[in-house]
């Protein structure tokens, strides 16, 4: 026989939506239940911001929100507006926690701990009562009579309210499997396709190794389909044993997803505060103050020590040969690779290696103003499995706090 325990709203998954939501929730004074199948809350939130979590923007207007989030972004003006960045700044302002703003304004935790982020959300919980079952799985989940019924292992939980903050595939060492599209599908809602989103990109030249590590700031980087420019950075990006990464990479990554059926190409601009003629007139300078030194032990002041053996082999200059002795063709090989240094993509990392899931729950099925289903009444949806995902900089966090709360609210104040 198994053991009933009833509640009035249940949120499934323990992450940032999945708390904010119980808080919130229970703060309105709905009996509140979170069920997560990892051993403890937060999991995925630990890695954010490499551990330190950038848990949002300080970008001034709902509309900056909003456009992070590409076309599907219009969808969440009404969560914005309801529980925007600002709001959840002072969210964790007054729960204690003192926040800092970085370059691209990201804000951390000043003690630039994600943990900090994470037990402030518990103690939250805490102070209003959300029970949480960890180590749980889910055997299955129905609609009967207006109630959810969900069965667990040894016993079955019943809800007047069912709020799935489940995220999407990405890391699924934290427990995000794409169970949520499983059940939102068994309700009826159509699941947009599931891709990578903020993921480190593949290249197809073998040499690319030889760059591991080395990594660039200031740079412009462009994307060509069939020689069209599609996408274009200027920021910072990272070589990797395959590729490439860095923040401009993986926000030009889906794009790239979406279009590896296409001839593509990366194009590098080391220098794009300077046009070709003034970088010439750099390289001549260079050259003319080491005119007696090869041409290998003359680059320093040009681009990084790592990257210098790379470009001598590929101007195919002698990399004994002086400055002086450098002919102007030879010059120009050099300026092109600084200016226009080609890549040819191959692909992206596997979805499992993405920070965020693009795809997920049809955004028209889902009502903007409360996050509720409109097929199924009392179920809604928050965070990463919805179809919605943004750039770097603290918008996907933000995007699971505002959803969240939203969802939170309206299912502890409808009947």
């Amino acid at each position: 026989m198994k053991n009933n325990l009833k509640t009035n709203v249940v949120i499934i998954g323990g992450g940032p939506a999945g708390m904010m939501a119980a808080i919130f929730a229970a703060k309105n004074g709905a009996k509140t239940l979170i069920l997560e199948k990892n051993e403890k809350l937060g999991k995925k939130l630990l890695l954010t911001g490499k551990g330190r979590c950038n848990i949002t923007s300080s970008c001034k207007e709902v509309k900056d929100l909003v456009s992070a989030f590409g076309d599907n972004g219009k969808f969440l003006y009404s969560c914005f507006n309801q529980f925007d960045n600002h709001a959840l700044i002072n969210f964790f302002s007054e729960s204690g926690l003192k926040t800092k703003t970085e370059r691209g304004n990201r804000i951390f935790p000043t003690s630039d701990k994600a943990s900090e982020v994470l037990e402030i959300l518990i103690k939250q919980l805490n102070k209003y009562g959300v029970k949480v079952i960890t180590k749980t799985e889910i055997k299955d989940i129905s609609f009967k009579n207006k109630n959810f019924q969900i069965a667990l292992n040894n016993s079955i939980v019943t809800s007047n309210k069912l709020i799935i903050c489940t995220g999407g595939v990405s890391y699924p060492e934290t427990g995000s499997c794409g169970d949520g599209y499983k059940w939102g599908k068994k309700f009826g809602h159509k699941i947009e396709k599931i891709g990578p989103a903020l993921v480190p990109i593949v290249i197809k030249e073998h040499w690319i190794k030889k760059l591991q590590g080395l990594s660039l700031k200031n740079v412009k980087i462009s994307v060509y389909k069939d020689n069209k420019k599609i996408d274009e950075r200027t920021g910072e990006a990272i070589f990797t044993h395959n590729g490439i990464s860095g923040p401009i990479i993986l926000d030009m990554s889906k794009k790239i997803s979406q279009n590896l059926e296409k001839n593509l190409e990366l194009r590098i601009d080391f220098k794009p505060a300077l046009d070709y003629q003034t970088l010439d007139k750099r390289i001549m300078r260079d050259f003319n103050e080491f005119k007696n030194k090869a041409l290998k032990n003359s680059l320093q002041k040009l681009m990084p020590k790592k990257l210098i053996p790379l470009m001598i082999e590929l101007t195919e200059i002698d990399e004994n040969k002086k400055c002086a002795e450098i002919r102007k063709e030879e010059r120009k090989k050099l300026l092109n690779l600084l200016k226009n240094f080609k890549l040819k993509i191959s692909g992206v990392e596997d979805i499992i290696k993405s920070i965020v899931t693009s795809g997920g729950i049809n955004l028209n099925e889902i009502n903007p103003k409360t996050m509720e289903s409109k097929i199924i009444p009392g179920l809604f949806f928050a965070g990463e499995i919805l179809n919605i995902d943004a750039v770097t900089g603290g918008f996907n966090l933000q995007g699971a706090w505002s959803t969240g709360y939203v969802a939170g609210i309206n299912a502890a104040c409808k009947k």
